[in-house]
């Protein structure tokens, strides 16, 4: 029975076979695509083998159920300019390829590209589909869209006329997409409206910012990217190491996007509710350094795709700086608890309170009183230092103090000393050290006050200075950028330095004088080396105050108050 089985297998595959050219010769056939559709595929622009699609003939009658096709013959572009931005569409995938910011200049001086080329032709151009099916993503974003720009209705501030919309139609039977873009004279803010169907019914396909900003040339300036969003007073910030690339984050959203240290591209939905977002995130190979190497360095480039779900999306999207003037110009309707802008996009960090109040004022004497950010930092830090003189003068009454005591304190501490620290006679001691500090009048903490009070103004200068797009490329003196490290790394060598004098000068109390001469030196040099590679405009600032600081320590040694303080340190010092 097996053989027989066996046979009749056999006897039926060779029928087959033999019977296979009958059937390709007389068989029925399969419908023939049409020229247009086999000839574009479903290959991305800029991919080898990808064919330009030509138009199908306007007699040809589509198929029941089918809506008309839609495609250019060849392919060409379109020139959106205002006074802030200047915008170069093409109709291939009815996409971004030139999206230059004219008030900014690059690192190296030139206009400022904000599309970042070589993670574009990789990852895609700004306002190309986001599409969950990859095929869909790529047809559509590789198809020759038909072009219909409106007349010019409006003009510029120069009086030279501008587009205020631009439509993209590509139908090829079975897929249909349509984008609108819309612009006036002076915002950086465009409007998009995209719809994609397929055999009639709706999909979602998001407009995207898909690879990062063209600005950014360094491995630092890559990592600054930030995925982030905000509903109401909640904004989030997510870093590279937590974005997963293709991951939906459902909204709703009242903005979401993309920025990077000084420019962002962020989405406001029409509807928040039914918002949701894609993040992206790919890897680019960049020269080491941004400088014209062989050596390259891998890095991540961010994107976002911003739309609704539930429809055609409709949204606004602002591109360009994280200038805060810009940011509060544009309204973000239905935001409660917040302000209903766009200002949360600059991250002051937590000391925000302090940060932003500070560069308001630095911005208002820059534009009123010197028009240099150099010497407007320089007239703000003398400011803030004659304020800070009392506390001067009250931390060194307590230095004082703290000098008066230290001999009984000293005898205090050998009266314990034979007790360990568990041991409960240990406690006594520190109820006679605090009573002895009541009745002479000593806080312990007073020589400490001022210090606290001026490292929060530090730290909050260093987050404004990283993140005011104002002080970006600002020059003062030597220095062309006050918002990178100072080049020939004077400002680090004057902390040093300042650090050194200061600390000889002032008076410190209850400290071994061997101890002393270590901090003295060692204080400055650490200090110097953390400050080597921080924002030129933050070591102008901390320098300046460091020599404030001995202009006003010389005057307070030459008081009465001064003198007796310093004999009393010498008087210590020789018994040593």
């Amino acid at each position: 029975m097996e053989r027989r089985l066996l046979v009749v297998f056999a006897l039926t595959f060779l029928v087959i076979m033999l019977f296979q050219p009958l059937l390709k010769k007389y068989g029925p056939q399969p419908p023939a695509k049409p020229e247009s559709e086999s000839a574009a595929g479903l290959r991305p622009a800029g991919q080898p083998g990808a064919a330009v699609p030509t138009q199908v003939p306007a007699q040809a009658a589509p198929k029941p159920g089918q809506a008309p096709s839609v495609q250019a013959s060849s392919e060409s572009e379109t020139v959106i300019e205002n006074d802030v931005y200047r915008i170069v569409f093409t109709n291939r995938g009815a996409r971004v390829k030139s999206w230059v910011l004219k008030k900014y200049t690059d690192d190296k001086g030139g206009q400022l590209e904000l599309v970042n080329v070589t993670a574009a032709e990789k990852y895609g151009y700004p306002l190309t589909l986001w599409s969950y099916d990859e095929g869909l993503r790529n047809k559509l974003n590789s198809a020759l869209y038909v072009t219909t720009p409106t007349l010019p209705q409006s003009t510029r501030r120069d009086g030279a006329p501008t587009l205020d919309e631009i439509k993209f139609a590509y139908s090829d039977g079975d897929v249909s997409a349509e984008k609108t873009f819309t612009f006036d004279h002076a915002s950086y803010v465009v409007g998009v409206k995209t719809a994609v169907y397929v055999k009639g019914v709706q999909v979602a396909a998001f407009p995207m910012w898909p690879a990062g900003f063209g600005g950014d040339t360094t491995g630092p300036q890559y990592a600054s990217a930030q995925v982030l969003y905000q509903y109401d007073n909640k904004v989030e910030r997510l870093a590279i190491k937590k974005i997963n690339s293709g991951g939906t984050l459902p909204g709703p959203f009242q903005w979401a996007g993309v920025s990077d240290q000084y420019f962002a591209a962020v989405f406001l939905p029409a509807d928040p509710q039914n918002a949701a977002m894609v993040t992206l995130r790919n890897a680019v190979e960049i020269p080491h350094g941004g400088s014209d190497t062989k050596q390259m360095d891998k890095v991540d480039v961010l994107g976002a795709a911003v739309g609704n779900l539930k429809g055609p999306s409709d949204l606004r999207i602002y591109v360009g700086p994280k200038a805060l003037a810009d940011l509060e110009s544009v309204s973000v309707p239905g935001i409660t608890g917040a302000e209903p802008d766009l200002r949360a996009i600059i991250d002051f960090g937590w000391l925000g309170i302090i940060a932003r109040p500070l560069f308001l004022w630095l911005k208002w004497m820059h534009n009123h009183i010197v028009g240099n950010w150099g010497w407007a930092i320089l007239l703000q830090t003398l400011v803030i230092n004659l304020a800070l003189l009392p506390l001067r003068l009250t931390q060194m009454k307590s230095m004082l103090k703290m000098q008066r005591v230290a001999p009984q304190i000293k005898q205090i501490q050998e009266k314990y000393k034979k007790y360990t620290l568990r041991d409960p006679e240990k406690a006594k001691m520190n109820e006679e050290i605090s009573a002895l500090y009541k009745k002479e009048g000593v806080n312990p903490a007073g020589g400490c006050l001022p210090l606290l009070i001026q490292m929060p103004f530090l730290f909050a200068y260093y987050r404004m200075l990283t993140v005011a797009i104002d002080l970006r490329h600002a020059p003062w003196v030597w220095i062309r950028d006050l918002a990178a490290p100072d080049p020939w790394h004077i400002l680090p060598i004057a902390i040093i330095v300042t650090m050194l004098i200061m600390q000889r000068m002032t008076p410190q109390a209850g400290m071994d004088p061997a101890q002393q001469k270590m901090m003295n030196i060692m204080m400055p040099g650490f200090l110097g080396v953390m400050s080597w590679n921080l924002p030129a405009g933050l070591g102008l600032y901390w320098s300046a105050g460091q020599l404030i600081g001995i202009v006003q320590q010389m005057a307070m040694n030459r008081t009465s108050l001064g003198r007796e303080m310093r004999e009393m340190m010498e008087k210590r010092a020789r018994k040593k």
